[in-house]
């Protein structure tokens, strides 16, 4: 199993979580060794390498995903769900369930939703608290047309590159800032080459469990029964363990020197404004029923 984040991230403490159960309960006829840190590629090198099933599970962002199961990129519209339970709700429910049924067509089997957390906005070139603050910024954006325009309209210059490549990045001042979830910022310290964090909450990021399908299909019944069970368990575990590293980063953070703003409800609010676009231009291709449902199951 591959994953960008580092060892000590929710996500990859849930894979590890996960491969426990699953040798326990296949009694070791099934084996997991966990690759951290990118070190078998970025999301979509391991994307493909799991529809070739020499990678044979992952969990990453629905924003590289939606690169070959586009439909799932609907999950990335910006200020989708306005907390972390009417997430859940929604994903553990029969629109996230409809979702993951379009995997399997391009090689994957999607298991359920994990947890990357609430996407918030850091730069190094000034203190974020309105949408005006943006303009001119180089954001490094996922490697996704939905997030790419996103920051187009809120009046950044998107730069979309691999995590992988982005410390480095930043550190060079090839880009200005980034957004991620705040695990990721201090587990990656980022707060060494970035000053500000703006607590925009722009996107909710759900974290797929994927696992190839050609691997999936070697799988007798009982050894699917276990690798289901176990994602379940592993899911519940890594979303527990996100929701406390999401209240100690900030902490965290601070600590490390970082200037954290939060929005008042109006500057958010102009944010939402501003990206009613991105809406308009990925409805048609997502499906407007679709959308409208996620709208409403969202509220």
């Amino acid at each position: 199993m591959a994953v960008a984040t580092s060892k000590d991230r929710s996500l990859t403490k849930g894979l590890y979580k996960f491969a426990e159960i699953v040798e326990k309960e296949t009694n070791g006829s099934i084996k997991v060794e966990v690759y951290p840190d990118g070190q078998l590629g970025g999301d979509l090198a391991v994307f493909e390498a799991l529809k070739m099933g020499t990678i044979q599970g992952s969990t990453m962002s629905t924003g590289p995903i939606a690169s070959f199961a586009p439909r799932i990129g609907v999950l990335d519209l910006p200020f989708l769900f306005k907390d972390q339970e009417t997430a859940y709700k929604v994903l553990d429910g029969k629109i996230g369930q409809e979702l993951l049924n379009d995997l399997p067509a391009v090689g994957v089997i999607g298991l359920n939703y994990w947890e990357n957390g609430f996407r918030h906005l850091t730069n190094n070139v000034r203190e974020v608290k309105s949408v005006e603050d943006i303009q001119g910024l180089k954001i490094r954006t996922l490697e996704n047309d939905l997030h790419i325009d996103l920051w187009k309209e809120l009046g950044a210059t998107p730069v979309p590159m691999a995590f992988t490549e982005l410390f480095t990045a930043l550190e060079q001042r090839v880009v200005d800032g980034q957004e991620n979830p705040v695990g990721n910022v201090a587990i990656n310290k980022f707060h060494e080459v970035q000053k500000y964090l703006t607590k925009t909450e722009h996107v909710y990021n759900a974290s797929p469990l994927l696992i190839s399908k050609k691997f999936w299909d070697t799988l007798t019944d009982k050894e699917k029964d276990v690798i289901t069970k176990a994602a379940e368990e592993a899911r519940d575990y890594q979303r527990q363990l996100n929701k406390e590293e999401d209240d100690k980063m900030f902490d965290y953070l601070k600590q490390q020197g970082m200037v954290i703003t939060e929005l008042s409800e109006t500057e958010k609010q102009k944010f939402i404004d501003k990206v009613q676009l991105v809406y308009k231009k990925y409805a048609p291709k997502f499906g407007e029923d679709l959308v409208n449902q996620l709208l409403e199951a969202g509220k």
